[in-house]
């Protein structure tokens, strides 16, 4: 009940000076804002690299090749040690619910009058399912297709557009570095996964790209899909072991592969994003210390506005706590209404951030929580100085003021 009497009194007080309680709430107001407004950008950019890596394909392990290295340690390319056998060996692997090879090779493209260069990647069947794309139109590949040097090609859904602005592309032929293909299908529009656009891929049979365009029986990587998230450590241990093998790498030797799984880029990728919200979210915290400074300063003048009315509350009866716990709550309701308008604010603002700016904002669950138990401890914290001061002050002193 004593509480409740002084938490009533010290609304009291904050009303009747409405002006400055809004004045002194201002801080707060802005800084849990700024944070809340922060960690809602953050949170949103995080799910937006997840979600971008994970369309990429589902428990997903990539293997590429090693970087080769020249006199003194200097990177000169990467070794060609990649063959379609080892995608053979690695799909008899426990756990594997598909696996794909992939060769890269920039192209000029040509229909007609039209004319642009593209990355042309010649794949096994396996590579739509590995990389989670679909056809929007026509056919995938088959194995008929590669064994058989079939010259058709599957093209992303810009590429079409660009090509085949007013007609289908299905059935279509077009050049690749001089040589006719046939359209067999149309990726459907996935938009840009963060590293590449499935939208701008040009995809061969891997034993057309090998045999008649580009001439090289290495591979640029070769991807993998495990069937439980959960056999990621172990499948990963078999490949390097079987790959280890196949290379003839004995003892200390180095591998001549990379193995890079999704689960480690969203750790990466994760860890980068949260250090920069801890860093963005830092900054935004000097607001709320300014706010603090603010509270404890209205503080120290309400207390030298108020003497008076100290001493004649202590002359009473009232004693020192009771003065220290009214003046604590009258900074901790401060910091506390100005941390709930702050949430309201910095919600609104993630919002407008979202439609105006076009970014993705998620304002996370711990940051109601944060912003009130922040604002709290800010009340206290900033407050306790002002509440010492009033409650040391000598009655009959203070009775003494006009």
């Amino acid at each position: 009940m004593i509480v409740f009497d002084t938490v009533k009194t010290a609304w009291r007080s904050l009303v009747s000076n409405g002006m400055r309680t809004a004045l002194t709430g201002l801080g707060m107001i802005i800084g849990v804002a700024a944070v809340v407004s922060v960690l809602a950008v953050g949170e949103g950019a995080r799910s937006q690299v997840e979600g971008r890596i994970r369309s990429m394909g589902a428990n997903l392990i990539t293997v590429r090749p090693e970087s080769a290295q020249g006199p003194g340690g200097a990177r000169i390319g990467s070794v060609q040690t990649l063959k379609l056998g080892d995608v053979t060996a690695l799909s008899t692997l426990p756990g594997v619910s598909a696996v794909a090879g992939e060769i890269g090779g920039s192209a000029q493209i040509r229909y007609r009058e039209k004319n642009l260069t593209a990355q042309v990647s010649g794949i096994t069947p396996e590579y739509l399912a590995v990389r989670a794309l679909s056809i929007g139109e026509g056919l995938p590949f088959t194995a008929s297709d590669l064994r058989e040097r079939q010259r058709v090609v599957i093209i992303g859904a810009n590429i079409a557009s660009q090509l085949f602005p007013t007609e289908s592309a299905l059935g279509q032929r077009i050049q690749i570095k001089g040589i006719a293909f046939r359209v067999q299908g149309v990726i459907a529009a996935k938009g840009d996964s963060g590293f590449s656009s499935p939208d701008d891929l040009v995809l061969v049979p891997i034993s057309v790209h090998q045999g008649i365009l580009f001439g090289q029986d290495f591979l640029s990587n070769i991807s993998l899909q495990v069937a439980d998230e959960r056999d990621m450590a172990s499948v990963q241990a078999g490949m390097r072991e079987i790959l280890r093998l196949r290379h003839d790498l004995h003892g200390d030797e180095a591998d001549d592969f990379q193995l890079r799984s999704q689960a480690e880029i969203l750790e990466t990728l994760g860890a980068i994003t949260g250090t920069f919200t801890a860093l963005l979210g830092a900054v935004a915290m000097v607001s709320l210390l300014v706010g603090g400074i603010g509270i404890m300063n209205i503080m120290l003048v309400s207390v030298r506005e108020r003497t008076r009315e100290i001493g004649v509350r202590m002359a009473v009866g009232a004693r020192r706590s009771d003065i220290l716990l009214q003046f604590l709550v009258e900074s901790v309701l401060v910091a506390l209404a100005g941390g709930l308008l702050g949430l309201a604010l910095g919600y609104g603002g993630a919002v407008a951030i979202a439609r105006v700016g076009g970014w993705e904002t998620i304002v996370p669950t711990y940051a109601v929580a944060l912003a009130l138990g922040v604002s709290v401890t800010v009340g206290l914290v900033f407050g306790v100085g002002p509440a010492r001061r009033a409650a040391k002050l000598d009655p009959v002193e203070a009775l003494r003021q006009e």
